[in-house]
């Protein structure tokens, strides 16, 4: 077992393969543009779809220079819990069970001994 260790070596930290001869990806450099003036250049594959839009750093969408901004997609709009409730019961029985349930809560608090201290 101790003749296969690397003594003398930082495993991990170091790698040992050399960088000779190995060729970078091709890459372009994109610039966009953000409406509060700043630039943003991102390198990119020379394969890759570039996007029309990208997140700047202070949070606006900056645009891609020459091009034009892409048409928002359509979408549906966000179902609340309201939403998803109607499509389980109707008024009339949301209704009933409203009034169930306060008589439950009315019974119990006439259930419920009083706590008053007498003065």
């Amino acid at each position: 077992m101790a003749d296969k260790s690397l003594r003398g070596t930082r495993l991990g930290a170091q790698s040992m393969e050399s960088d000779e001869g190995v060729e970078p990806a091709a890459r372009i450099i994109s610039e966009y543009h953000c409406p509060k003036g700043h630039v943003v250049r991102i390198p990119f594959s020379v394969e890759a779809d570039i996007p029309a839009l990208w997140e700047c750093r202070c949070g606006s969408e900056a645009l891609l220079v020459d091009s034009e901004r892409p048409e928002p997609k359509a979408s549906k709009p966000a179902r609340t819990h309201w939403d998803m409730l109607l499509e389980r019961r109707s008024i009339a029985d949301l209704e009933v069970l409203l009034d169930e349930r306060l008589a439950l809560l009315r019974a119990a608090k006439r259930a419920a001994p009083s706590h008053r201290r007498s003065a």
